[in-house]
C-alpha cells in the first residue's frame, strides 16, 4: 500500500473515532456504514455494529476518552485498520473515503479549544533586568 492511501486510512480512522464521541456520531455512523455498504454490500449492519461498539468504549471512559487515553487509542487503531484493508480491498474507493472526509466527516468536527494566553506584566526600575518566558529560556550570563 502506498503512503498516500496509508495517510488516507489513518485521517479516516483518527476522524471516525474523534467524531464517534461527539455529537456527530451519527452522521459518521451512517457516512461510515454507506461507504461499507457499497463495498461489501453484507458488511453494512456488521461495520454499522462495531462503530456502535467502538463509541460505547469511548461513553465508556467518559470525558477522557481523547487522543492519548487508552479507549481512544485503541479505537483509533482498530479504524485506521479497517480503512486500511477496505483500500487495499478496494482502491478504488480511495477517492469516494476523500469524499465523505471533505464533505460529511471533517466538517463536522469540533472546533478546538482556543489556546491559552499568556500576558506578562513587567515594571523594572533601575538596574533591574526582566526575562520572561511563555515556554523555555536559557539564559547564559556571565
Amino acid at each position: 500500500m502506498d503512503a498516500e492511501l496509508m495517510a488516507l486510512a489513518s485521517t479516516a480512522g483518527t476522524t471516525v473515532v474523534t467524531l464517534l464521541a461527539t455529537d456527530a456520531w451519527e452522521r459518521a455512523t451512517t457516512a461510515v456504514a454507506t461507504l461499507w455498504g457499497r463495498a461489501f454490500p453484507d458488511r453494512v449492519e456488521t461495520v454499522a455494529a462495531e462503530l456502535l461498539e467502538t463509541r460505547e468504549l469511548l461513553l465508556h471512559a467518559g470525558e477522557q476518552a481523547d487522543s492519548g487515553t487508552p479507549e481512544f487509542d485503541e479505537g483509533t487503531a482498530e479504524w485506521r485498520g479497517k480503512f486500511r484493508r477496505l483500500l487495499l480491498a478496494q482502491p478504488e474507493f480511495a477517492q469516494e473515503v476523500r469524499r465523505i472526509l471533505d464533505e460529511e466527516l471533517i466538517p463536522s468536527l469540533p472546533a478546538p479549544a482556543p489556546a491559552a494566553s499568556i500576558v506578562f506584566h513587567a515594571n523594572p526600575t533601575g538596574n533591574a533586568r526582566v526575562y520572561q518566558a511563555g515556554r523555555d529560556q536559557n539564559i547564559h550570563e556571565r
